[in-house]
């Protein structure tokens, strides 16, 4: 809920509770007159005590309007919403002369993807292990990838100076 309805909510609550009370001062002087009767009129020490507990309830009940009233008033705190904008570095270019057709595929796929599994480099492009092992290390040796041990297979990383 937002404070502006909570303080409406709170101020109907607060109305109801003075509507009360007045009723309730009203019962317990009339069974005040009924008691003590014409005799001692206003200076009954009940009467005293029911005017000090109304005082009192109409006390706590002006803090709780005054406690509406600063909810309607007051503004919510604004989110201030602040995003890093990451700087775009251009991107690299490789020298890919000299290199043979299942070296540039693999490269291209390490390219797109940043990481990727050794596994899934062969699965993809349906080279056998010893293959993959040849075109990685092709890659390796001249700078463009990297492999990363990872339990019990590698973690190609393409490589960015």
């Amino acid at each position: 809920m937002q404070n502006k309805h909570v303080g409406c909510l709170l101020l109907g609550i607060s109305i109801i509770i003075i509507f009360i009370i007045f009723l309730f001062n009203n019962a317990m002087k009339a069974i005040i007159i009924d008691q003590c009767g014409p005799i001692h009129g206003p200076t009954c020490a009940m009467n005293k005590n029911v005017n000090d507990q109304t005082y009192l309830s109409l006390g706590i009940v002006a803090i709780l309007i005054v406690a509406s009233v600063i909810l309607i008033v007051s503004r919510p705190k604004e989110k201030i919403i602040v995003k890093k904008v990451k700087e775009r570095t251009p991107k690299k270019i490789y020298s890919l002369s000299g290199l043979r057709k299942e070296d540039r595929q693999t490269f291209s796929i390490v390219q797109d993807s940043k990481t990727i599994f050794q596994a899934d480099l062969i699965e993809k492009l349906g080279f056998g292990k010893a293959k993959m092992s040849r075109v990685l290390d092709r890659l390796e040796n001249r700078g463009l990838i990297e492999r990363k041990r990872r339990g019990m297979t590698n973690v190609v990383v393409l490589k960015e100076d």
